[in-house]
């Protein structure tokens, strides 16, 4: 037998002879006017879209600019924290008791370990053909609840927060260089740095001290017999003392 001389193909009989080819029902030549080059026609209309909104997200940084605040401070103990906005419900579950305290595990591991793994098993959990939400009572039952509760969650962190102390907490205020081996520091950190700051920038329990201009009387009698909402009775001290804390409080007030 020479080659390419006498030979017979089989078929497969399992295959029918003729066999539908995947192509589309309709040639879209059919529609004029429905299809474009993609260069530069389609491209440039991708890039148009994209521009305004790039426009508009610079117009936005511009006229609402973000709430900057001062550098952070380790060793604060009144801060007052916020998370963004997509966080606000975790931060919220954080202060209801069973979800805090001596139960942060189930706060911060368990309730959002299980809320992940019905993520993941939602395919498993529903595996209806139904696309309707009122055909597939599992699925939209979940959804609705997880929605309810997060905005739910949000609405209750922004409306309990204490945003006129958060304000005051994060402005940026004027810091200034003075020596810190000044014997009036030394009391000052003993007395009033809790409240007042160790670089008088103040906090959210009293105002800053930099800038204020006062002077020595004003910051003896302020230690002494306190004023607005500074107690009286905080400072202790000998006389000598009283009199080297005004004397530094006045100086750095004044710069």
């Amino acid at each position: 037998m020479h080659r390419g001389k006498g030979m017979k193909f089989v078929g497969d009989s399992r295959v029918p002879a003729k066999q539908a080819k995947f192509i589309p029902p309709k040639d879209y030549s059919e529609y004029p006017g429905k299809t474009e080059a993609f260069l530069p026609n389609f491209l440039l209309k991708e890039w148009m879209v994209g521009a305004v909104f790039l426009v508009g997200f610079l117009i936005l940084t511009i006229s609402d600019p973000s709430p900057l605040e001062k550098e952070a401070d380790p060793t604060s103990s009144g801060y007052i924290p916020l998370p963004d906005w997509y966080f606000l419900f975790l931060y919220q579950l954080l202060k209801y008791p069973y979800a805090s305290g001596e139960y942060k595990v189930i706060g911060t591991v368990l309730i959002p370990a299980i809320a992940a793994l019905a993520l993941l098993l939602a395919p498993w959990l529903d595996r209806g053909f139904e696309r309707r939400p009122i055909k597939r009572p599992i699925a939209t039952l979940i959804m609705l609840l997880t929605f309810v509760a997060m905005v739910y969650l949000t609405w209750e962190s922004t409306v309990s927060h204490n945003w006129e102390q958060a304000e005051q907490q994060g402005k940026i205020v004027q810091t200034v260089d003075f020596d810190k081996s000044d014997p009036g520091y030394k009391i000052f950190s003993q007395n009033c740095a809790k409240c007042h700051g160790d670089n008088l920038e103040g906090s959210s329990l009293a105002p800053a001290l930099v800038g204020k201009g006062l002077d020595p009387a004003t910051v003896k009698t302020m230690a002494t017999k306190g004023g607005g909402q500074m107690p009286s009775g905080i400072f202790k001290g000998s006389d000598k003392d009283l009199d080297a804390l005004a004397k530094f409080v006045s100086d750095v007030s004044k710069k």
